[in-house]
């Protein structure tokens, strides 16, 4: 397959540096005060991660920031296209704002993400709200001074959705949600094409930051504080495939955690067909990586497997769980996605599902009924069971879990962590919470000051979803 990934050049970033100029003058000579922006992000990690880009530029372009979609003179919504529900929540709080742009005709309401990167959404987009102002792709994210000052100063709309394989853009500034750990993309796009997603259309094809870039990054993160650190893709172990020379992600990850710094380092999310037992003795041996293994089996049927494109048997994911647990030991933590009703899937191939779980003892999933989108090859399976038996299937799927789940839990009684404090919790109004190595959630009491920093914590009782317990002294 040829692919045509365009790595930005330093006179592009440039010209955006022009066109940031450009409106900070135009917003200067429109506003008296510093105006807002509201930048709505949905779906998943890679999303949030593109959304702090965008605030870095905002940023660098004058603006600040809000949560209040009524008081911003910028709302941006960064979509997802994942499963429908996430699509018709856009819609309902992009039209929410349609008399808010009435009343506010200098108000600037933009669309991004995957959603976007869809012909018949952008479509829908361009007819029925016509107050929308600015739509771009996942592949132009670093051309948005330039889009924002057409938008700002030309009467138009301004739709750019160009179809690429996909691009790769240093150097762009970030604004982090967080001050105590972070998001860090080490590659975009996906070649998998399994037969329900629609992500490799709408993301591009995979390409791999440079290790020298991911370094420098990961370095800055650690120097400024972070504790936390997540290396994002949409499959993490096919990094380093398109690079020359090829480097894995489990290299990669050994050469992160050798770094100097009190620090964590997860991932996800990571793919059975190319997950290695390299990665699986990475986790095991490094200390600052998380004994934590996000592992997607979609289905414990090898017929529906196929029909997914999922390229793995359910014999083959096992084996992986099975060297994982011996590997790592007792500290490994699993968590994995399912998707219930696929089309064609019967009550039989979903009972495979159900006794997977029980194998795989995860300590949580997240679950999901099939979502039928568009352009996919499933959308255009035979789905002859009905959205209410889907439902009761993934009722007893979630209650067959919440069983493996408080069982799990009730094993950590009397266990002492490291946990990093990442904010305050919800047991309690001085309770604050901690993330274990193997992602467990213990709430405790203590101050604000601890958060950002790693606390040993004894666990005093197990709860449904969250442990409870004590700081040990220090």
């Amino acid at each position: 397959m040829s692919v045509n990934v365009h790595k930005v050049t330093e006179e592009e970033l440039e010209e955006q540096k022009k066109y940031e100029k450009r409106v900070i003058s135009v917003l200067e000579k429109r506003y008296e005060e510093k105006p807002l922006a509201c930048v709505v992000t949905y779906g998943c990690q890679q999303n949030v991660a593109d959304s702090e880009k965008i605030k870095g530029m905002l940023k660098d372009m004058g603006y600040a920031f809000t949560e209040d979609r009524q008081s911003a003179k910028l709302v941006i919504f960064n979509t997802c296209a994942v499963r429908e529900h996430a699509e018709d929540r856009v819609f309902g709080n992009v039209g929410a704002l349609k008399k808010y742009k009435l009343a506010n005709p200098d108000v600037i309401i933009a669309l991004c993400g995957c959603m976007m990167q869809q012909k018949h959404i952008a479509k829908k987009i361009e007819e029925s709200f016509p107050f929308v102002d600015l739509v771009f792709g996942t592949h132009v994210v670093h051309r948005l001074p330039e889009l924002l000052y057409k938008a700002l100063t030309r009467r138009k709309r301004v739709f750019e959705l160009p179809d690429l394989d996909g691009v790769i853009a240093e150097g762009i500034p970030v604004v982090r949600d967080s001050d105590s750990k972070a998001w860090l993309p080490i590659m975009y796009g996906c070649n998998n094409f399994c037969t329900y997603c629609v992500v490799p259309y709408v993301r591009g094809r995979e390409r791999s930051r440079e290790v020298s870039d991911i370094e420098r990054e990961f370095r800055e993160l650690v120097d400024s504080g972070y504790r936390e650190i997540t290396l994002l893709g949409q499959n993490v172990n096919s990094y380093g495939k398109d690079l020359n020379p090829s480097v894995s992600f489990a290299q990669l990850l050994k050469r992160l955690a050798s770094m100097d710094g009190d620090f964590r380092i997860r991932f996800m999310t990571s793919h059975p067909k190319d997950c290695t037992k390299e990665l699986i003795d990475v986790m095991a041996s490094c200390d600052k990586v998380a004994k934590h293994l996000h592992l997607p089996f979609q289905s414990g049927n090898n017929r529906v497997l196929k029909a997914m494109n999922r390229s793995y048997t359910r014999e083959h994911y096992l084996s992986l769980i099975d060297y994982a647990k011996k590997t790592v030991g007792e500290a490994l933590s699993i968590t994995s996605d399912v998707i219930v009703g696929f089309p064609g899937e019967t009550r039989e191939e979903f009972e495979d599902t159900l006794s997977l779980v029980r194998e795989l003892g995860a300590i949580s999933l997240f679950t999901f009924i099939y979502s039928k989108r568009v352009g996919t090859p499933a959308a255009e399976m035979d789905d002859p069971v009905s959205y209410d038996e889907k439902s009761k299937w993934i009722q007893e799927l979630i209650a067959l879990q919440e069983e493996i789940s408080a069982q799990q839990l009730s094993t950590q009684k009397g266990k002492t962590f490291k946990g990093y404090v990442f904010g305050k919790g919800k047991l309690g109004k001085n309770y604050l919470a901690a993330r274990t190595d193997g992602n467990l959630i213990i709430e405790f009491e203590g101050g604000e000051r601890l958060i950002g920093t790693f606390q040993n914590i004894t666990v005093t009782e197990p709860l449904t979803y969250v442990l409870k317990g004590e700081i040990q002294k220090q």
